[in-house]
Order: structure tokens, then sequence, then C-alpha cells
């Protein structure tokens, strides 16, 4: 069997390393070494990061409504039990955009659900 060398695809890999690497700071971004473990965490912060923002906007519904709910007398658990027994059935999202954007229907919603 021959002999396989592998300086291609050794530095095909290191070429793709320090690319994903480019905008890092100081050494993290052309010392090998670094920029490995540099890439590493970055990529673990970017899946944290990504569930994170389906979090941050869910509480961000829960502001919403609670603010625009307030408004018209009702607490965010008082409104969300009472949109539950009247059947009406409008997710969190959706009702804070109708609470931004259109706050005359979600008076109507808030007046249905008393």
């Amino acid at each position: 069997m021959s002999r396989v060398k592998r300086g291609l695809s050794h530095l095909k890999r290191r070429k793709r390393l320090l690319r994903t690497a480019e905008g890092f700071q100081l050494g993290r971004r052309n010392t090998l070494k670094l920029a490995k473990t540099a890439v590493l965490k970055a990529g673990v912060h970017a899946y944290r990061g990504r569930k994170q923002k389906k979090h941050v906007a869910r509480r961000t519904w829960h502001v919403v409504i609670n603010a625009e709910s307030r408004k018209h007398n009702l607490s965010y658990s008082r409104f969300m039990d009472a949109l539950k027994k009247k059947n009406i059935a409008l997710n969190r999202k959706i009702l804070a955009n109708i609470a931004e954007q259109h706050p005359e229907i979600f008076e109507k919603i808030v007046t249905a659900v008393r």
C-alpha cells in the first residue's frame, strides 16, 4: 500500500478553522491553538444564545400582555385564566402583537373576556 501524505487536508482544516475565527481579537484569530478553543466556545455560546432568544421573546410577550391588560384593570394571570374559561384560543405571541399594534382590538378581547 502506498503512503498517504496529509498535507492538503491538514492545510484545508487549519484554513477553515482560521476563517471561522476571523474577527476574533488578539491571538485568537491567528494562533491555531487559541483559535481552536475560541471557535469551540463561540459555537457553544451561539447554541445557548439561540435557545435564550426564544426565552427572552416569550418573556417580552408576557410583559406586553400584562402592561396592556392592567390598563383595563386585569392582571396577566386573571386575563389568561379568563381567556381559557371563555375558550378563546389566542397564543401569547399573537396577543402581544395585537396589544402593541392594535390596542382597540385588544380592548374588545378584554371586554369579551369579562
